[in-house]
């Protein structure tokens, strides 16, 4: 493939319905929204970085920062707006002929995976792939209205280890072909390649506990660099857990 020019665009809303002021909270050294700036400028393999917002806050952070930002028109920051005509208008103004989705909500999708995932994209299209995107695999008991969706009880009941996985749409790297984005209203395909990515690089920031856990997760060191009980000395170190049980006690 000759073009792999690459935009990544960081879609940002100046309101979030569940987690207010969600795109600037607090994160790192800085927010949600520049953090994520750090990260994808650190990818040399991208061509741009666009920062797509109806808020002239954070579109005067993402100049600030040393990236482009285009002011989304009001229609399509109004949730009744199907996806897809966001889509198709991001299409038409977007530069470069594939489109990285980077949300801040994914603050641990560091640029190495941002490395690998468009390696593998590129190579992926060749294969036949049209697309890539990235699944964290879950091995536990889902149900639905209708009942258990992946296991059985009674004497059928299997523990979880050894339950059929199901994928959690992470939605921390989507990459595909702009002409296609705008083909199909959506920003993969029907035929993705499916990264498998761990529960750290999963997180996705929907609402007060998934940020908790993304902060704490983005103070864990490298786990595989330690043991098991070197990892947890680490993190309960100074006391904090024995301090939080005393409290709850008195």
């Amino acid at each position: 493939m000759k073009n792999k020019t690459i935009t990544a665009v960081i879609p940002v809303k100046a309101n979030s319905m569940r987690l207010p002021g969600k795109n600037t909270l607090p994160f790192g050294r800085s927010n949600l929204l520049l953090h994520k700036i750090g990260q994808l400028k650190e990818v040399s393999e991208i061509t741009d970085i666009i920062v797509s917002s109806d808020s002239d806050v954070m579109l005067e952070m993402a100049e600030h920062a040393g990236v482009k930002g285009i002011k989304r028109p009001e229609k399509y920051a109004d949730e009744s707006v199907p996806f897809g005509r966001f889509l198709d208008y991001l299409c038409a103004v977007l530069p470069n002929e594939h489109i990285l989705w980077a949300c801040v909500t994914s603050p641990l999708v560091e640029p190495a995976l941002y490395k690998k995932a468009i390696q593998i994209y590129f190579e992926k299209l060749e294969e036949g792939y049209d697309s890539l995107i990235t699944l964290e695999s879950k091995q536990t008991f889902f149900m639905d209205n209708n009942g258990p969706i992946n296991f059985k009880t009674g004497l059928e009941h299997k523990n979880s280890e050894f339950l059929e996985p199901i994928y959690h749409f992470t939605n921390g790297i989507n990459i595909a072909p702009k002409r296609n984005i705008h083909k199909w209203h959506y920003n993969f395909g029907p035929n993705p390649y499916r990264m498998i990515v761990n529960k750290k690089e999963a997180v996705d920031i929907d609402d007060i506990y998934d940020y908790v856990c993304a902060l704490a997760m983005y103070q864990m060191p490298d786990i595989e660099d330690l043991t098991y009980s070197e990892l947890i000395k680490k993190m309960c170190s100074g006391g904090g857990i024995k301090k939080r049980n005393s409290r709850r006690a008195a």
